[in-house]
């Protein structure tokens, strides 16, 4: 194996593992939830402001497409085959580990919420913000959110459309820059 391969692997093996901790983390809390409150009233963390409740969510956010698991289903596995691919597209260099870290939450929280709707037919929420009375979500949720409020960010304020060529759809591969290769950053 080269070094190539054998960088590859390691970025492959970091983010399966981090990807698993996350949504070891995310179906913990779920657990807890079902466990502690399910069937019980709201826990209040702070008055007004946010509180743990259970809710059975059979749709998406806001409870759109309700009992639609099957669309959930087939996007979650877009997401991974698509997430996938492009990881492996994505520089070594120290640059580009938010992007990396983008890719990993965005791949947990739909790996969290995928295993709900597979073997409940419906995902644990539980995190409530009573202030602006936010629809009910889950940590997997989170995990979506934050990875594409950073993505959004890093496209428009952080990387440059040069830092980006890796990405792009050219025939031509020796338009890509060197930073594709991961020797700049």
């Amino acid at each position: 194996m080269n070094l190539k391969n054998n960088d590859n692997f390691k970025n492959y093996f970091t983010a399966v593992l981090s990807c698993l901790a996350a949504v070891f983390a995310d179906q913990l809390t779920k657990w807890l939830a079902v466990t502690y409150l399910k069937g019980k009233d709201a826990f209040v963390l702070i008055p007004g402001v946010l509180e743990f409740q259970y809710l059975e969510n059979r749709g998406a956010a806001f409870g759109i497409f309700r009992d639609r698991q099957i669309f959930f289903i087939i996007g979650a596995i877009v997401v991974f085959i698509f997430v996938c691919y492009y990881y492996g597209k994505i520089p070594s260099a120290p640059r580009y580990l938010p992007l990396k870290v983008s890719a990993v939450l965005v791949t947990a929280g739909a790996a969290g919420n995928l295993i709900d709707r597979v073997t409940l037919n419906y995902v644990v929420d539980f995190i409530y913000f009573s202030l602006i009375d936010f629809p009910i979500f889950n940590i997997a949720d989170c995990y979506v959110v934050v990875a594409c409020f950073l993505f959004a960010f890093l496209i428009f304020f952080y990387y440059k459309e040069e830092d980006l060529a890796c990405f792009s759809f050219a025939k031509n591969k020796d338009n890509r820059n060197e930073k594709c290769d991961g020797r700049k950053g």
